[in-house]
């Protein structure tokens, strides 16, 4: 890719988030051109797309949008895409992994898609086989209505993968949805935090992130590392200008967990990305737990009986988790991410819903005492 060529990017972002990494966007200092369901679209060159690699909290994947065209048989398919220019992006030892998706076309053999493109882009880049490595370059081709549209994967590895966890406790909430779920809820690191069934601890660390005004990616690759034109200097630069906008938190970020393991897991997340001089975590049931003075921002994502099961009435459990965290934390703003209305109601306390989201396949809301 030349860096001084503009380009059309796409970001796909989980439903539900894609207000929130529009308004990232903006704030980086890059137009959003167009939200659509699960993505956000905007245009610029080189440095708009690793900025928005290193610092968007929110996105899942940025795209590079590399052709459109139409084609209604393999043949015509084949002739269009041998003639794209696939070395921008891909290296001749590296190999190329097709995602097709395919609706209401005539082309409709995702797998006989895939291959016709791959023996197309091995024609253009000159060789005779797609070799094998390590870190293939993803390609995502979607067909419409005989529409293909063809997009280069920037990111590689999803981008809630911030490199710092290892330790996950079961059914884990992604680094993506906690840090979209707290820009929701406006928090933005002036006010305390605190989940008191924290698992690995996403709101927590998430929180952290936000709090120092860390960059995501600093801790990790890109796919746009491999490609031909990547400019190393450009990173560097756009890496140390990030580091230098990092701030102390000086705010109470706290969380707890009543399984052992889960604690452990936190506070090794917490130890690989520089947090535990910042993150508190216990162990403790939060009926167990001493009230929190002053104010800030209570989240936290309880079981709701449809990822894991719950060993008591899920109404019985939700009435006693009102009256538990009014207990321990009076005056404190709550938020509780949960897919059943009826068990926000038996809490007791003044939920409004703010949010639908999307939580590992599963449709939850987003409720808040306070907005």
């Amino acid at each position: 890719m030349d860096h001084r060529q503009t380009e059309n990017f796409y970001i796909i972002v989980s439903p539900g988030l894609e207000s929130v990494c529009a308004a990232e966007l903006s704030a980086l200092g890059t137009t959003p051109q167009e939200i659509t369901v699960g993505g956000v679209t905007f245009s610029g060159r080189l440095r708009e797309l690793y900025h928005a690699n290193l610092w968007l909290r929110t996105a899942s994947r940025i795209l590079v949008r590399f052709a459109e065209f139409q084609s209604r048989d393999f043949p015509g398919l084949y002739r269009r895409a041998q003639k794209l220019p696939w070395g921008r992006f891909i290296r001749p030892e590296t190999s190329v992994a097709f995602r097709v998706t395919c609706h209401a076309s005539r082309l409709n053999h995702t797998a006989r898609i895939a291959e016709t493109l791959e023996s197309a882009a091995n024609q253009a880049l000159g060789r005779s086989t797609n070799p094998v490595s390590n870190t293939p370059q993803t390609v995502m081709v979607r067909v419409v209505n005989d529409q293909v549209v063809i997009s280069i994967d920037s990111s590689g590895e999803l981008l809630h993968r911030r490199g710092y966890r290892h330790a996950v406790t079961v059914a884990p909430l992604r680094e993506t949805l906690a840090a979209g779920i707290l820009m929701l809820l406006g928090w933005n690191g002036t006010e305390s935090l605190a989940d008191p069934m924290c698992g690995s601890g996403s709101f927590l660390l998430e929180g952290a992130l936000l709090a120092r005004h860390q960059a995501p990616g600093l801790k990790r690759s890109f796919a746009f590392m491999h490609w031909p034109g990547y400019r190393e200097g450009l990173w560097h630069l756009l890496c140390a200008e990030a580091r230098r906008e990092e701030v102390a938190v000086n705010v109470s970020i706290s969380g707890a967990d009543e399984s052992l393991e889960a604690v452990a897991a936190a506070k090794e997340n917490c130890r690989r990305s520089e947090a535990a001089d910042i993150v508190s975590i216990t162990q403790c049931r939060l009926n167990e737990q001493s009230v929190h003075a002053g104010q800030g921002l209570v989240v936290c994502n309880p079981p709701y009986g449809k990822r894991l099961p719950m060993e008591e009435n899920p109404a019985t459990y939700y009435s006693r988790l009102g009256q538990h965290l009014q207990r321990v934390y009076p005056g404190w703003r709550l938020a509780i991410l949960c897919s059943d209305p009826d068990l926000i109601k038996a809490t007791g306390l003044s939920f409004k819903q703010i949010a639908r989201l999307d939580n590992g396949g599963l449709t939850v809301s987003l409720f808040t005492t306070k907005t």
